[in-house]
């Protein structure tokens, strides 16, 4: 394992390189190049840096110009500095490349530049000097859950309440009416860390508060209090996927006026108002405030029959992008790897097809989690050495019809959600073959600090994928697993195969992942979910990896439900409360697990003995003691490669 960076939560920041910039590599000449610059003109052609355009959308315009008429790669170089976008940048298959050539929308040589969705907040004055509260005013439209001051991101207001709660149907009463005038209730969220299993973190809005009740918003308190338990042939009954019921109390309360302190901030939808708490030493009127202000950055969505394709972005920073559906009725009713339960009737329908009457199809069909930056139905897109930084939903999302697309030597931390997303699980068995996701490298990322506002998100998280890489990436300091594959596998509980899928021949190989699962339980650092393929020899490998220190109880490597055809081999694992576990047909009644696994010659502390049957095989693997006892040669080619060191001294641009 070669010398890694130690990277503390983003906010402690990373033992850098002088200049912490991500070195773009060498191309060959492209055929035109459009010329953008922050100080750039939109009257200009693009054809110069002397006469470079100002925003990305005119150089949009300029490059479908160009396209038809490909003889080479078109380049769009961008200049360093922050381009504000006014509205998501939406490419179709008008802006792919054409004749075998790619567009490629690149730094510039040694630049530096920021893609960003965020807006300034200035004028600021005393709003309570009492309280130290400073407040600026913001326009009318902003709608956001993220504030960064200087490119930090500060926590919303949040504390203890004054008042003790006492569940309730439809929500709680209050032991007393300190609570009535607090100021607009519906922009108060209830955390629950755990609330709907060890591996989640829901949350849902308030709806009103009058004088000792607290109305919780709908639809997210009955999809979180009312889920369906499963029924077997016996008339056992057994969870869905974690509690019935969200735990009785919540373990935060965000979001309240009343609640700020230093550090903190809260904002005031209805006087367009934000309001922030100094830290000590800290002149508010002096420093960069920025507000997220659009959810989505940039978006490549094409159709099955004219997929957006052949375009590169290398060496750019995607953010300040915000998300704002969890402060909608619907709230955040989390599943599992940030998909959550939506609707009216999510409690009881979504995603529960055969197993209830008015059940939605396929199984396990549950909300995914929007990408800020986001493709589908895409081919060979490639992301090499970018950064997804100060992020409000998930960094990246590759959904469904991605297909030989590639994300390399690229950063991805201070993300809300998932850092990476690939695939979905909306199709089970797509009778189209551009409805694959297939084919897809995720190669040499640093992903670390990711999932700071929903918990129970993912480092990557893939869904439903065939003939994918996932190697030499380095994933740290998350708050739950490292990777998560696979989807679909509960129905194992009440011994039932789990969902019939089109995966197959996905390789996670070769990955360093540490120090995760710093606040949740019951991941891993490779986890796996459902089936992976329909032989062993056309399943899941996971091979050459080193997972070591995680924090939360669970497994390095972890085949969860109805996870079979895996093939594990070769692995360092290590200071985890079990190197491998499983928990497949009906495991709630001790029956053991018959979906096929491979377990051999891995070198782990905490692993299992020799054993052969109900289809799992585990032998000749190795007892250490620490990493020392991992063979030199798998340690050090964990992690990323050396072409892409460098990406381990990345500093954000703005």
């Amino acid at each position: 394992m070669r010398t890694r960076v130690k990277a503390a939560m983003f906010a402690t920041g990373l033992a850098l390189t002088a200049t912490g910039v991500l070195v773009t590599p060498a191309t060959s000449a492209p055929q035109q190049v459009v010329h953008v610059a922050p100080n750039g003109d939109d009257t200009h052609d693009g054809t110069s840096e002397a006469q470079a355009v100002r925003t990305l959308p005119r150089a949009q315009q300029l490059v479908r110009e160009l396209i038809p008429g490909m003889t080479g790669d078109v380049s769009v170089s961008l200049a360093g500095g922050t381009y504000a976008l006014s509205a998501p940048l939406q490419l179709t298959a008008a802006d792919s490349g054409t004749n075998g050539h790619r567009v490629v929308w690149t730094a510039a040589p040694g630049a530096r530049p920021v893609v960003s969705g965020g807006i300034p907040i200035t004028g600021w004055k005393v709003a309570d000097s009492g309280k130290n509260i400073w407040s600026a005013p913001v326009p009318a439209t902003l709608r956001t859950r993220q504030l960064y001051v200087n490119g930090a991101r500060v926590p919303r207001a949040t504390g203890t309440l004054p008042v003790t709660l006492t569940r309730i149907t439809g929500g709680y009463t209050t032991s007393s009416a300190a609570m009535d005038n607090w100021r607009n209730p519906k922009d108060i969220d209830f955390v629950y860390t755990g609330g709907l299993g060890a591996w989640t973190q829901p949350r849902c809005p308030v709806s009103s508060i009058s004088p000792t009740t607290i109305k919780m918003a709908q639809p997210c308190w009955d999809n979180s209090t009312k889920r369906v338990m499963r029924t077997d042939d016996s008339g056992r009954t057994v969870e869905l996927v974690g509690r019935q019921a969200i735990t009785e109390l919540p373990t935060a309360v965000e979001n309240a006026y009343e609640l700020l302190s230093a550090g903190e901030w809260y904002l005031d939808n209805a006087a367009h108002t934000v309001f922030y708490v100094p830290k000590p030493d800290e002149d508010i009127t002096k420093e960069t405030v920025t507000a997220p202000a659009l959810e989505t950055l940039v978006s490549g969505i094409g159709t099955a029959s004219a997929p957006v394709h052949d375009i590169t972005f290398s060496g750019l920073q995607f953010s300040y992008a915000t998300w704002n559906f969890p402060s909608t009725p619907e709230g955040f009713s989390e599943i599992q790897a940030n998909y959550t339960l939506t609707g009216t009737h999510g409690f009881d329908q979504q995603g529960l097809c055969q197993f209830v009457d008015s059940g939605k199809c396929p199984y396990g069909n549950w909300t995914k989690e929007p990408g800020n930056v986001s493709f589908a139905y895409d081919k060979n897109i490639s992301f090499t050495r970018d950064a997804f930084v100060h992020l409000g939903a998930a960094g990246l999302d590759l959904g469904t019809g991605s297909q030989n697309d590639l994300v390399q030597g690229s950063v991805f931390t201070d993300i809300s959600g998932n850092g990476l997303e690939l695939g979905g699980v909306d199709l089970t068995l797509p009778t189209a073959a551009a409805q694959h996701t297939s084919g897809n490298r995720l190669l040499d990322n640093h992903v670390f600090a990711t999932s700071v506002e929903y918990a129970g998100g993912i480092g990557m998280d893939l869904g439903y994928t065939e003939h994918t890489t996932v190697s030499h990436n380095q994933i740290d300091h998350t708050p739950y697993s490292g990777i998560s594959i696979g989807w679909g596998g509960w129905p194992d509980k009440v011994k039932i195969k789990a969902e019939p899928n089109y995966s197959n021949n996905n390789t996670l190989s070769n990955n360093l992942i540490f120090d995760h699962m710093q606040l949740l339980a019951d991941g891993a650092g490779i986890y796996t979910n459902g089936n992976t393929g329909p032989t062993m020899a056309g399943g899941e490998k996971i091979t050459g990896n080193v997972i070591h220190d995680q924090k939360g109880a669970g497994k390095a490597v972890y085949t969860d439900n109805g996870a079979g055809n895996i093939t594990i081999t070769g692995n360092g694992l290590y200071n985890a409360d079990l190197a491998w576990g499983s928990k497949h047909t009906d495991y709630t009644l001790n029956k053991g697990t018959y979906d096929p696994l491979d377990i051999e010659n891995n070198y782990w502390e905490n692993g299992s003995a020799d054993y052969n049957q109900k289809a799992v095989v585990i032998k000749n693997n190795h007892a250490i003691t620490d990493a020392g006892g991992i063979p030199a040669s798998i340690r050090a080619n964990a992690g990323l490669e050396a072409a892409y060191a460098d990406v381990l001294g990345w500093t954000p641009a703005g």
